[in-house]
């Protein structure tokens, strides 16, 4: 038996992007043929889709984890790395993404809606992208940035036009199962039904769907009795009925009295998605009262008695019997009618478009500010220094040259100067430490060595930062003395 899952977990990881190459060309009777190392490929994105054969979230449930591939490495002759391919995840209509924070960031609503849920990583350039008149033939390439992780909520709030509500065993299961072809678990004991059911139901002309939402209880607003997982699957329908039992034997019970509690309930309820489905409060939807079982003598008995009272509120008030199938053609006309003058009034949205919340931030942004681990220490901190150190290779010398020329362009250097950085102090950009030194400014030429060297890179008598990081843990207690300096 397929369970029903309708919130989930899900940890997305975008695909790495491929590094750069770092080649010359080489063929016979043509010397220096000059850097020709092709582009590392994107790395694939995870994406969302909305697929209308797809109706729960049980998928996930089981494979939390998903991942893009990576793109591949660039190579020489010019030859860019493939690209990765992207990570298509399928969602059910009405599933609504949420961040780690709980804050939403996708309402799929439609076959064909798409999210971008994690972006794979850019491709690093390779040494023919990087020569200039200053690098004619670079010894280096950029590595591949990696891709976005994140976790995402997944919840999936039903898509019906009409939502059936009541107490448990007010009988909506059993209604649900004889005005569609729906067939619903239907039982004599309370919560029978502890997920939504659909059913599809056709009256002349009109075809609409309807959901047995799961009973509700005083305090469900609040969370009692799984109640904000019940109500989450009306936030989307146009059309609320109370299915009330009127032969019950809670001597507290009466129709009136269930009624207004489930008002309550409702008025108390925010949806999170009211502002973007337009259809508002639960309390502003349409209403419309079942009174059921009146195959019960009393039953029929109370319902004529409540009958004059319910109206007065001025909603559509209809006797039936799921039993014995009394008085459903009139209620499937009327719930008909109220689902027509809706889509009437609001007319079948075309499947969304992916919205993006940009973050407003300036990539040529960055912050220098004094380390507090290490004195005389300073931490760079920026989207593109941050990026261009995890595009380059250390053990490259000409590569860490290169990456001082950015950085000087960008103004690091200057900040740091105004900052009263000595040469030597340590600074940290990302998750790297190095010892910072005065570079020639940027635009000047310089005096090429050999592929991969940097005469700016001379090693220097003094106290790295590494070092100088382990000196402060062992002080601090953190860490214990290297054997050769004990």
């Amino acid at each position: 038996m397929s369970r029903f899952i309708d919130r989930v977990v899900l940890h997305v990881s975008a695909g790495k992007g491929g590094n750069g190459c770092a080649s010359v060309h080489r063929e016979k009777f043509k010397p220096l043929g000059g850097p020709d190392g092709g582009n590392g490929g994107r790395g694939g994105d995870v994406v969302l889709e909305v697929d209308g054969n797809v109706h729960t979230l049980l998928d996930f449930h089981f494979h939390p984890h998903a991942k893009a591939t990576n793109g591949k490495q660039g190579m020489g002759s010019n030859r860019d790395g493939a690209q990765g391919d992207d990570l298509i995840l399928k969602v059910p209509d009405g599933t609504v993404v949420l961040d780690k924070d709980g804050r939403i960031v996708a309402d799929l609503i439609g076959v064909g809606t798409r999210f971008e849920a994690a972006q794979g990583g850019r491709g690093g350039l390779g040494n023919a992208a990087l020569s200039s008149k200053a690098r004619k033939a670079p010894g280096f390439a950029l590595l591949g940035e990696d891709g976005v992780e994140r976790e995402l909520v997944l919840e999936l709030k039903s898509v019906a036009d009409v939502g059936l509500v009541g107490f448990p065993s007010a009988g909506k299961s059993s209604l649900v199962s004889v005005l569609s072809a729906a067939k619903p678990k239907i039982a004599d004991y309370p919560f029978t039904t502890l997920v939504p059911n659909l059913g599809v139901v056709s009256s002349g002309d009109t075809t609409f769907t309807v959901a047995d939402v799961p009973g509700l209880i005083p305090g469900a607003s609040d969370g009692r009795g799984l109640g904000l997982d019940f109500l989450r699957h009306l936030e989307r329908c146009a059309v609320l009925a109370h299915v009330v039992d009127c032969a019950t034997l809670d001597p507290g019970r009466d129709p009136i009295s269930d009624i207004d509690a489930l008002e309550a309930e409702l008025a108390a309820y925010k949806g999170a998605l009211s502002g973007d489905t337009g259809l508002g409060d639960l309390a502003d939807r349409p209403r419309i009262v079942i009174l059921n079982k009146a195959d019960v003598p009393e039953a029929a008995e109370l319902a004529e008695m409540v009958t004059p009272d319910l109206e007065a509120r001025g909603w559509p008030i209809f006797t039936i019997s799921a039993v014995s199938r009394e008085g459903l053609r009139p209620l499937t006309f009327a719930l008909a009618k109220l689902v027509a003058d809706y889509r009437e009034a609001n007319p079948k949205a075309e499947p969304k478009r992916q919205v993006i919340r940009p973050v407003i931030a300036n990539e040529n942004s960055f912050s220098v500010i004094a380390d507090p681990e290490i004195p005389g220490g300073f931490i760079v901190r920026g989207t593109r220094p941050e990026r261009w150190v995890r595009q380059t290779q250390f053990d490259n010398d000409e590569a860490v040259g290169y990456l001082a020329d950015r950085l000087a362009r960008l103004g690091v250097e200057t900040e740091l100067v105004k900052q009263g950085a000595e040469p030597g102090a340590s600074v940290t950009i990302g998750n790297v430490s190095f010892d910072w030194e005065p570079q020639t400014p940027a635009g000047v030429d310089l005096t090429r060595t050999g592929r991969g060297t940097d005469p700016r890179l001379d090693q220097v008598e003094r106290i790295g930062a590494t070092e100088r990081k382990h000196a402060s843990r062992v002080r601090r207690g953190l860490e214990g003395l290297d054997p050769e300096d004990q």
